[in-house]
């Protein structure tokens, strides 16, 4: 059998997609303006080639394969999102229970949840109709009938009667709104869970660590003041450019977040139910530094394997500051957070 291909010119890459004889389709970026790295360079994919084309109008050649690896990868989001919820509860936990995917972008972590929950609801909502048009497209080529989606009518609102929700998930979202934004969209997410329900957030970097490498991979730019760390950033990483506002920095994720900002927000905005931080329940969670070190730093090192054994060290590290502290001293933040009575 000979297998097919097609060459799709875009003005800042080429991109081959060829049927392979397993039954996969392997896509070849080869990009004219930008860099790959390996890992997002040549891929190989069960979608169909109408849904590739989809994800490629939307979200262009630089970010193409990153997306499919996002769903189809199961050391991407999947593993993130698999420790993050179920080294507090069991599988068991979900099943006939509602799910907010918050930001939930083209829909690649609603899959992963609506699949690894089959008896839940998901419900995931996102401010860009494209993007939801596109999750849409997710959920028809799976004929997934346990996830809707919902766009939002702007940054600082949510979909009208969505109903309540027994968990709520914000995977890689905090970030990315802006200070105004947070109190609002956090009063409204928490007003929508339902009594001793779970909030989730995870894979937010951490405001005050030492290395931002979410949005400019710049040492110390976290405990700088604003004016100062929009010219370092500015000046010094390469990922971003002379002509970026400060906003656009903030809404890239520059600032991140802290256990302690997000919980003051909750405490705040709803006197009647307590935040309550929980420590992870199921066997090998001891800590939040465990869920780290089993998710998103597997994800990390896939993509960048010289990392491991920095973090292999800052475990031990992270390990003795909480033992001190009480502090989780890691690149991001991971919570579930209780909304107890």
């Amino acid at each position: 059998m000979m297998s097919r291909k097609k060459i799709i010119e875009h003005p800042e890459a080429a991109i081959e997609i060829v049927d392979s004889v397993n039954g996969k389709r392997q896509i070849t970026v080869r990009p004219v303006s930008f860099s790959l790295s390996p890992l997002d360079t040549c891929i190989q994919t069960d979608y169909p080639l109408e849904l590739i084309e989809h994800i490629l109008k939307v979200k262009g050649p630089q970010s193409l394969n990153d997306e499919i690896r996002r769903e189809e990868d199961p050391d991407y989001v999947k593993i993130c999102l698999e420790n993050e919820l179920l080294a507090y509860l069991t599988k068991s936990d979900f099943e006939n229970k509602r799910i907010l995917d918050f930001g939930c972008g083209a829909g690649a972590s609603s899959m992963i949840l609506a699949k690894l929950f089959p008896e839940a609801t998901i419900i995931g909502i996102e401010l860009e109709p494209k993007l939801v048009e596109l999750a849409n497209h997710r959920k028809q080529y799976y004929g997934l009938e346990n996830v809707i989606f919902y766009c939002s009518p702007d940054s600082k609102t949510l979909p009208p009667e969505m109903g309540r929700f027994d968990y709520v998930i914000l995977s890689a979202v905090y970030e990315h709104l802006l200070p105004d934004e947070r109190e609002v969209v956090l009063e409204q997410i928490w007003s929508l869970l339902n009594p001793n329900g779970i909030f989730f957030l995870n894979q937010t970097p951490y405001r005050y660590f030492p290395f931002e490498g979410h949005t400019t991979r710049l040492f110390f730019i976290n405990y700088l003041p604003e004016q100062i760390a929009w010219y370092y950033a500015r000046r010094c990483s390469k990922r971003v450019r002379s002509n970026d506002t400060w906003e656009l920095l903030l809404r890239s994720g520059i600032r991140g977040g802290s256990a302690h900002e997000i919980r003051s927000i909750l405490k705040k905005v709803d006197s009647q139910y307590r935040p309550l931080i929980l420590k992870p329940s199921q066997p090998g969670f001891r800590d939040r530094i465990d869920i780290w070190y089993a998710g998103y730093a597997v994800t990390i090192a896939k993509k960048y394997p010289k990392v491991r054994h920095i973090q292999n060290t800052l475990k031990i590290v992270s390990k003795i500051i909480y033992c001190l502290t009480g502090i989780v001293f890691l690149p991001t933040v991971s919570l579930a957070v209780r909304k107890s009575v």
